[in-house]
């Protein structure tokens, strides 16, 4: 069934329906063998090379505004339910911005993306991130934003500073979604998402895994997310921290975040995989398989509030892959 699926997606540009994906769920790693597991990951790893070549996206953040946030996520330690510590502080000043900006640009990075926390960022806080896209974009980097909920005016102004991408994470399943979060909806995030692709941003959009969804929510999300034609697709991992409602959560095992990778390669086909948070605390020594399961982008360096991975180790995997960063 790989190698059929496999042929159809490469030679005909065939998309693979939900059942079709949900029987690729069904294919175990087990103590007798793990040949067909490991064709899994080949199959996805061709694939990626027949439409995204042999090419990396690397993208970097920074944390411009940290915690305090009102929002109830189960999953987040800067939420309103999390009993984790973290750092609070508003909007940073523009000259710490740009001088990670400078450090990503320097390390070989192509986007980087402001990231605040909150439901949303007000009007004078709007200006300044305007002004801070702006001169990410004059040193040569491509400027994203994670600024939460926002409408169609507001994304117009962004754009029209320089903005070039807008990352919204549906985070799991709309059936799943009431489950994670009850103070804003899936409705919401779609209504983020259609207004950014309305004023003509490119679009990032994924989610969290090991939150306790199923696999048919895993696919649900996938497939929502090929209908909204998104451009980047993250892939996070969840991270249990004592403190936060998911704290208490298992660790996904290492091989099945590998198998979310490839599920995502073959239904995506032409979508940047983008692996993200909790991936060297998930993966482990395995993270140099990310590419083999069908991945063609990273965030690389430190995340809001858990330690990454640095360039040059990340540039240094790249390498040995034979691979080149965009």
């Amino acid at each position: 069934m790989i190698d059929s699926l496999e042929d159809k997606i490469i030679l005909s540009g065939y998309s693979i329906t939900k059942e079709e994906a949900l029987q690729l769920v069904q294919i175990q790693p087990s103590a007798f063998s793990l040949q067909h597991f490991f064709n899994l990951f080949s199959a996805a790893n061709r694939i990626r090379e027949t439409f995204r070549e042999n090419s990396v996206d690397l993208c970097s953040i920074v944390n411009a505004k940290s915690g305090a946030c009102p929002e109830d996520c189960s999953y987040c330690a800067q939420s309103s339910k999390s009993k984790i510590e973290v750092l609070v502080y508003p909007l940073v000043k523009k000259d710490i911005v740009i001088d990670k900006a400078k450090e990503a640009k320097d390390a070989g990075v192509k986007r980087f993306c402001v990231v605040t926390s909150g439901r949303k960022i007000g009007k004078n806080e709007l200006i300044e991130i305007a002004s801070m896209i702006t001169d990410i974009r004059s040193i040569g980097l491509l400027p994203c934003a994670t600024l939460g909920l926002m409408d169609k005016e507001e994304l117009s102004f962004l754009k029209e500073s320089g903005l070039e991408r807008y990352h919204h994470n549906l985070e799991t399943s709309e059936r799943f979604f009431p489950e994670i979060c009850r103070t804003h909806t899936y409705h919401d995030k779609l209504k983020t998402i259609d207004a950014a692709k309305a004023v003509g941003l490119s679009i990032c959009s994924g989610g969290i895994f090991g939150l306790g969804e199923t696999w048919q929510d895993r696919i649900d999300m996938a497939f929502a997310i090929k209908e909204l034609n998104v451009d980047s697709v993250p892939i996070n991992f969840l991270i249990p921290v004592k403190g936060t409602s998911m704290g208490d959560r298992d660790f996904l095992h290492p091989f099945e975040a590998l198998k979310i990778i490839s599920l995502y390669r073959f239904i995506l086909p032409e979508k940047e995989i983008r692996v993200c948070g909790g991936r060297m605390q998930i993966l482990g020594e395995f993270n140099s398989m990310v590419f083999m399961a069908g991945a063609d982008a990273l965030l690389t360096g430190n995340y809001l509030t858990t330690t990454g991975r640095t360039f040059k180790d990340d540039l240094r995997l790249i390498e040995q892959y034979g691979l080149r960063v965009l």
